[in-house]
């Protein structure tokens, strides 16, 4: 039996990248202001005290902390049981789908395409085409945002009118939200899928649905039903390798949709991060020698490091600690476990993007001895998987 589970912890950065200032983001560390945070009371909000993570840190989180950034997380210093290290990354932007292509093994070599911090942001005479075709009688915002903000501010107005909220952010992307039962959820996904095939050959990564429900401001909830469109990776990702050598790749979350569903066998959503947590516990009863299990947690990113909230993201990090046993436990000889993250969103920093920053890297399984894996590339992740795997280019 040898099968790898890999989550990736979006958002969940360590500092130190090199190249942090060409994006303002020089001093960004999601983990350690947010244990800062915790340690000096300034993360209180249904939590209290020191950041406690104790199973992440024994894995080597703190170390990874101290080895990225050159700063130790306060309470977070065990020695690590298992192999630890932080990664690097070489592709240009802190974007979801660089992130992941990178450490998928494909690093991205070209731009990506990204919209000014104009007002409309959007080129006219592409918005005039996505009305036309789709037949909605114009679009909101045309700005950048963030995601629960712009529903408070145009969430009445989309009601009124059925024009959706068009926005986009530091990421290559174009998110479209909509009412999931005023607008109705395949209209919506009908206006994504006419905006990927207007903005995709602009090299635009994503284009967002952002389905919500409610009936006014500060009522307005994001629903699980989101999709991302979009463009699909090139050849050679760790799940072409995977798919290509006879094994499967089981998607948990969101990652079908970042890698347009290219050599992904099967797809298991939920509607938080908990429900996806009991997807890869589901399984680690079920996959096959030879299979990935690829699962991204969205909440840490898009519930709270987009919205600043250092408690809600320290409560989401020790809510994923406690329940990491159940999966440790699970699995079985032969079987790798890598936690890693994208990029970082550091909750203390200014504005509501993403921010540039090492990751950590942790990797264990029975009878995986511990070693310090140092500073690795983005890309070193897939060939971890590969090499344990026992697959080739």
């Amino acid at each position: 039996m040898a099968r790898v589970f890999l989550c990736v912890l979006d958002s969940v950065g360590c500092g130190g990248a090199p190249d942090a200032a060409r994006y303002g983001d020089e001093g960004s560390n999601t983990l350690l202001h947010i244990a800062e945070a915790c340690t000096t009371g300034n993360a209180e909000e249904g939590r209290s005290g020191p950041l406690k993570v104790p199973n992440l840190d024994a894995l080597g989180l703190g170390a990874a902390i101290r080895l990225a950034s050159g700063k130790a997380a306060p309470g977070l210093g065990a020695v690590p049981i298992g192999s630890w290290g932080a990664a690097e990354e070489i592709s240009a932007g802190k974007d979801t789908q660089s992130g992941h292509w990178e450490l998928s093994g494909v690093p991205v070599t070209r731009d990506w395409h990204y919209f000014p911090r104009t007002v409309p942001a959007f080129p006219d005479e592409l918005m005039a085409e996505v009305v036309a075709r789709s037949g909605i009688p114009g679009t909101l915002a045309n700005c950048h945002a963030s995601g629960t903000e712009v529903l408070d501010q145009f969430g009445v107005e989309h009601i009124a009118t059925g024009k959706p909220i068009v926005y986009t952010s530091a990421d290559s992307v174009v998110q479209i939200a909509a009412h999931e039962e005023h607008f109705g959820l395949e209209r919506l996904l009908d206006v994504c899928r006419i905006a990927a095939e207007i903005f995709h050959p602009l090299n635009v990564g994503r284009i967002i649905a952002r389905p919500f429900v409610g009936e006014s401001p500060g009522a307005f909830i994001r629903t699980a039903s989101r999709k991302d469109y979009a463009i699909a990776p090139p050849a050679g990702t760790i799940c072409d390798r995977v798919v290509a050598a006879g094994g499967a790749v089981h998607a948990v979350g969101k990652i079908g949709d970042i890698f347009a569903y290219k050599s992904i066998t099967d797809v298991s959503k939920g509607k938080d991060d908990m429900a996806l947590f009991d997807h890869m516990l589901f399984w680690c009863d079920r996959a096959a020698s030879g299979d990935l299990i690829f699962a991204n947690f969205v909440e840490f990113d898009s519930l709270w490091g987009h919205r600043r909230n250092v408690s809600g993201y320290a409560r989401a990090l020790e809510t994923f600690d406690a329940r990491l046993p159940e999966l440790t436990g699970r699995l079985q000889d032969g079987d790798l476990l890598i936690i890693t993250a994208d990029h970082g969103n550091d909750p203390t920093w200014r504005g509501t993007d993403h921010t540039r920053e090492r990751v950590p890297v942790l990797v264990t399984g029975p009878g995986i001895e511990g070693q310090d894996l140092g500073i690795i590339p983005f890309a070193r992740v897939a060939e971890l998987v590969a090499s344990h795997l026992k697959i080739g280019r």
